[in-house]
C-alpha cells in the first residue's frame, strides 16, 4: 500500500477507475504515510479523516456504479489553510482566526470536491500568506521533506512539502509573488500559476484583481493538467474570467519543439542568484536544447518591476488589514505591519505610476515573447535555506532591500501576469533541489504545460525522492 503513495496523481486515478484500488483503500495509504511523516515536517495542520472517509466512500460508490467519474473522482487531496472549507476548521495561519470555521468554501476547493477528489486536511501557510517560508504562531514550522532543518518555502510550503512527502497526491495553493512556485522548487515538485482568471479566485474583495492567483502543486506536470482540466474555467462573478473550459488541459501534453525560439536567462537580466542555483541549472540549459528548443541567451528589460509589484501589494495589504493591525497590532507578524505601513504611506499619484510602470512592463514582454516563445529562468534565487531564518537578507553579496526582494526572479513574473510555472530543474551538488521556471505568452497556460512537460521528460527529475 506504501507503493501507492509514490504513484502520480493520474496513475491513482487509473487505478481507481479500473477498479484496482478502491477509494478507501487509497485514503487508508495516504493516511498512513501522513501519520508516519507529518509529526516531522508538520505540512497538514488539519486532518480531517472522518471527512474524508466519507467522500471516499462516496467515490467509490461513483465508480462501481459505471459511467464516466468526474475528473479527481477518490483522489486524496488538501487544502491551503487561506482557502477556506466549510465546516473545517480554517486559520489563515493567524491567531485571530484559530477557531474560524467557515460556512462557505473557496471556489478552488469546491471545484476540486465537485470533481470527486477527498479532502484529507488544511496546509500550513504564513500567516495570511504573508513571506516565501511558512510558519505561524498557530501551527508552528512546517519542515522540507529533503532536509528537515530547511524550509520548504512558502506561502504554499505546507502544501509542497505534503505533496514531496507523498501525504496527498494533489493540493492547491496561492500565488502572489511566488508563493506556488518558490514552494515547488524547494520541494522537487511542480507549481502552477495560471493566468489571473484561469482558476477564478471567490471570494475575493476585488473582482478584478490580477495579482494574486490560485492554482495547483502536484508532483508532475501531467498531474497539473488533470488538477486544470478539473477546476478551470469561468465564473460570472469574476468578470476577468477566461472564457475557455478546463478540458482544454485534457488535450495532450506530448508535441513536437523543433526549432521553437526560447529565451534563456540566468539572472533575468542582473538580479543576484547565489552560484549554486546557477550550477544546478546548467544542464537544464543543454537539455532543453536536446529537446529542440532553440536556446538563446536573452532577457526582457524589467524596468519597474519592483515598484509595480510592491505598491500594489502594499495598497491590497493596507485595504484588507489596516483596521485589523490598528484593533489588534500584537495578533499580526512584523511584515503584514510592514506592508500595511507601505500601502498607507502610497498616495494617488505612487499608485498611478505602478499602474503605468506595470502596463509598459506588460507591453516590452509581449513584444519580447513575440520573438521567443518562452523565457526560462531560474525559480528562486537561494537553495533552500534554514527554518530558523525568516528570509534571505543577501544573495551573493547583495543585500536585500526588504523581505520581497530574494524572490524578485518570480515577482518580476508576477508583475507581468503571465502563466509561469516551476518544475524540477535540478540539484545542487549537497542534492537539494532546484526549480526551473518557464513562462509563456498571453493566456497561453497549455503551452507552458507543454513545455514543461518535454523538459520533464528529457530529464526525470521528478523520480528522485525525498528520503523520508
Amino acid at each position: 500500500m506504501g507503493d501507492l503513495v509514490e504513484l502520480r496523481a493520474v496513475d491513482q486515478a487509473g487505478l481507481l477507475r479500473r477498479r484496482e484500488v478502491s477509494a478507501v483503500e487509497l485514503l487508508d495509504a495516504h493516511l498512513a504515510r501522513i501519520d508516519a511523516t507529518n509529526p516531522d515536517l508538520n505540512a497538514i495542520v488539519t486532518l480531517t479523516p472522518d471527512l474524508a472517509r466519507g467522500m471516499a466512500e462516496e467515490a467509490d460508490r461513483r465508480l462501481a456504479d459505471g459511467g464516466v467519474p468526474p475528473l479527481l473522482t477518490g483522489l486524496p487531496v488538501a487544502h491551503k489553510d487561506v482557502h477556506e472549507v466549510a465546516g473545517v476548521r480554517t486559520t489563515f495561519g493567524s491567531p485571530v482566526y484559530a477557531n474560524y470555521v467557515p460556512t462557505r468554501t473557496t471556489l478552488i476547493v469546491q471545484r476540486m470536491q465537485d470533481a470527486g477528489a477527498v479532502t484529507v486536511g488544511k496546509t500550513n501557510t504564513p500567516q495570511h500568506g504573508a513571506g516565501s517560508q511558512t510558519f505561524n504562531e498557530v501551527f508552528g514550522v512546517t519542515r522540507n521533506p529533503w532536509n528537515r532543518d530547511l524550509t520548504p518555502g512558502g506561502s504554499s510550503g505546507g502544501a509542497a512539502a505534503a505533496i514531496s512527502a507523498g501525504m496527498v497526491a494533489l493540493a492547491d495553493g496561492s500565488d502572489h509573488g511566488a508563493s506556488l512556485r518558490n514552494p515547488a522548487a524547494f520541494t522537487n515538485t511542480v507549481g502552477f500559476r495560471p493566468s489571473p482568471g484561469r482558476i477564478p479566485s471567490w471570494p475575493t474583495k476585488d473582482a478584478w484583481a490580477t495579482h494574486s492567483v490560485h492554482g495547483p502543486i502536484a508532483r508532475t506536470v501531467e498531474d497539473v493538467a488533470l488538477f486544470m482540466a478539473a477546476t478551470a474555467g469561468p465564473d460570472d462573478r469574476i468578470p476577468i474570467s477566461i472564457e475557455q473550459d478546463g478540458s482544454l488541459f485534457a488535450a495532450p501534453l506530448d508535441v513536437g519543439w523543433d526549432d521553437v525560439r526560447i529565451a534563456w536567462t540566468d539572472d533575468l537580466g542582473g538580479l543576484p542568484i547565489d552560484p549554486t542555483v546557477t550550477r544546478a541549472l546548467q544542464p537544464a540549459k543543454a537539455a532543453l536544447s536536446s529537446i529542440g528548443f532553440d536556446v538563446h541567451d536573452a532577457s526582457p528589460n524589467f524596468k519597474g518591476a519592483d515598484e509595480a509589484f510592491s505598491v500594489w501589494r502594499g495598497f491590497i495589504y493596507a485595504r484588507d488589514f489596516a483596521d485589523a493591525v490598528r484593533k489588534d497590532p500584537d495578533a499580526y507578524k512584523e511584515t503584514i505591519h510592514w506592508n500595511v505601513e507601505y500601502g498607507l504611506s502610497l498616495d494617488p499619484v505612487t499608485i498611478g505610476r505602478a499602474l503605468e510602470l506595470r502596463t509598459r512592463l506588460r507591453n516590452r514582454i509581449l513584444r519580447f515573447l513575440d520573438e521567443y516563445r518562452f523565457l526560462v529562468l531560474p525559480t528562486s534565487a537561494v537553495p533552500p535555506f534554514p527554518i530558523t531564518t525568516e528570509y534571505p537578507t543577501e544573495i551573493d553579496g547583495v543585500a536585500m532591500d526588504d523581505y520581497t526582494s530574494w524572490f524578485a526572479t518570480c515577482s518580476h513574473i508576477s508583475a507581468t501576469e503571465l502563466p509561469a510555472i516551476s518544475i524540477p530543474g535540478g540539484f545542487t551538488e549537497d542534492g537539494l533541489p532546484v526549480g526551473l521556471q518557464i513562462v509563456g505568452r498571453h493566456h497561453a497556460d497549455l503551452d507552458v504545460l507543454r513545455a514543461a512537460f518535454a523538459f520533464q521528460q528529457a530529464t526525470k527529475y521528478w523520480r528522485r525522492r525525498p528520503d523520508l
